[in-house]
C-alpha cells in the first residue's frame, strides 16, 4: 500500500513567505511616513487659501469690507451688530485647523494685504509665519494680494 503525504507548508517556505513580506513592508513604510502630517498642512492651506477665502470675499462683495479683527471670523456665521447689508451666513460653522485650534484672523493685515488668515500648526506656537505656520501671505508675493 501507498500512503500519500498530506500537503501543507514546511518550515522554511513559511519562514521565505514572511521574509519576502517584511522586505516589501520595509520598502514601502518609509514612502508613507510623514504623509499625515503634509496631508494635514494640506487641509490648512485649502480652508486658509480656498475655503475661508471665498467666505471672506463673499462678505466683502455683501458689506463692502472684510470683517474687522474684533468681528472676527464670526462675522462670517453671524449678522455683526454694525452691519447693515449681511447676506450669509457665509459658512456652515467655523472650521478648526487639523490639529483642533481656531484659525487665526487680523483685518486689516499689518502684511500690505486685505487681512492674515493662518493656523500656527502642529506646534500650536506663534513662528511669526514661519516654521510650521500655515498663512495666507506665505505662498503671495506682494502682487497677489489677497
Amino acid at each position: 500500500m501507498y500512503i500519500k503525504a498530506k500537503g501543507g507548508f514546511t518550515l522554511v517556505e513559511l519562514m521565505l513567505v514572511v521574509i519576502i513580506i517584511g522586505v516589501l513592508v520595509a520598502m514601502v513604510v518609509p514612502r508613507f511616513t510623514g504623509r499625515s502630517e503634509e496631508a494635514r498642512k494640506e487641509v490648512a492651506r485649502a480652508d486658509i487659501n480656498a475655503n475661508i477665502a471665498t467666505a471672506l470675499k463673499l462678505y466683502e462683495l455683501d458689506n463692502g469690507a472684510f470683517p474687522t479683527t474684533d468681528e472676527g471670523l464670526q462675522a462670517l456665521l453671524v449678522t455683526p451688530p454694525s452691519n447693515t447689508h449681511w447676506k450669509g451666513p457665509y459658512l456652515d460653522k467655523l472650521p478648526l485647523d487639523p490639529w483642533g485650534t481656531a484659525y487665526k484672523y487680523v483685518s486689516p493685515s499689518q502684511r500690505k494685504y486685505d487681512y492674515e488668515l493662518y493656523s500656527f500648526g502642529r506646534n500650536k506656537v506663534d513662528n511669526n509665519g514661519g516654521d510650521d505656520d500655515i498663512t495666507n501671505w506665505a505662498d503671495q508675493s506682494p502682487g497677489n494680494q489677497t
